[in-house]
């Protein structure tokens, strides 16, 4: 997509995605309503959804079965012949299992950028994506189609902090993405990880004792609370004794640290270069 994209798509996702039950609207899906060999579909390779549980697809796919595919598959033709799948990908993955050979498909024509969003609001709305696909297709959006944070948090009805907070956990670490996308942690979870130094130490920690939202939240603000400095351990006597002995002998503050049979340190701290140079007149003589 070249330029500012719309703010909103025009028709509607609902219209789109023939969702929309007006009558206007399905003269127009009856219309551009066909049933097309399932061999001319292809994925899309911009889909935000990547992952397709084997259960939930083998469920639907012994519905197809007995009663067939009874909503339509929304595609867009490709310069190939072939048609891209822009919402339904879910639906034409348990076709295939179910060993249907045509399936009823919606046809539009799509930009790029359009596809990608109504593929991205259409599984947001149906709770469908991950918080990582989700945040990998806001990334998508506004780097490969020019939008704007605003612009995109105004198309897909969310508000732009929410934008930014979920592209911020594609900073986390592998490990901790790679439970995001098992389902281990929520969206919740990861959003408290990724402000912390030791996000895949505290994610272990949440997923072990099965922590909420709220109690990740206090254990990585715990985390990140600055830690109180060790108390300096009380200098026995003849340690004392030694400090005000050389003190008083070179006329300056000195610490001696002993590590007992590691030896130690003595330091002699001075104020003016004068009084550098006559300690080491001293040392020298």
């Amino acid at each position: 997509m070249t330029g500012a994209p719309k703010k909103r798509l025009g028709r509607g996702l609902a219209a789109l995605i023939g969702d929309d039950t007006t009558e206007e609207s399905v003269v127009q899906d009856v219309r551009s309503l066909r049933h097309m060999p399932i061999d001319l579909l292809k994925a899309s390779p911009n889909n935000p959804r990547k992952h397709f549980a084997d259960a939930e697809l083998e469920d639907l796919s012994r519905s197809i079965r007995d009663k067939g595919l009874l909503q339509p598959i929304v595609v867009r033709p490709l310069p190939s012949g072939e048609y891209e799948i822009v919402a339904g990908e879910r639906r034409w993955r348990a076709a295939q299992r179910a060993g249907i050979h045509d399936v009823p498909v919606l046809i539009r024509e799509l930009s790029d950028g359009e596809a990608l969003e109504i593929a991205l609001i259409e599984n947001i709305q149906r709770s469908d994506l991950n918080p990582l696909e989700e945040a990998r297709a806001y990334g998508l959006l506004l780097e490969q189609f020019s939008y704007t944070q605003q612009q995109l948090a105004d198309s897909i009805g969310k508000s732009r902090s929410h934008i930014a907070n979920t592209m911020r956990l594609l900073n986390l670490p592998d490990s901790v993405r790679k439970e995001i996308e098992a389902g281990n942690l929520t969206a919740g979870h990861a959003r408290a990880l990724v402000a912390t130094d030791s996000p895949a130490e505290l994610a272990d920690k949440i997923i072990k004792l099965g922590l909420s939202v709220r109690e990740a939240e206090g254990l990585a603000r715990e985390a990140a609370a600055p830690k109180p400095a060790k108390p300096k351990a009380e200098k026995d006597a003849d340690t004392r004794a030694l400090e005000k002995l050389v003190s008083d002998a070179v006329g300056l503050k000195v610490e001696i640290t002993h590590k007992g049979g590691a030896g130690g340190m003595m330091t002699i701290s001075y104020k003016t270069l004068d009084q550098l140079e006559d300690i080491c007149r001293r040392l020298q003589s």
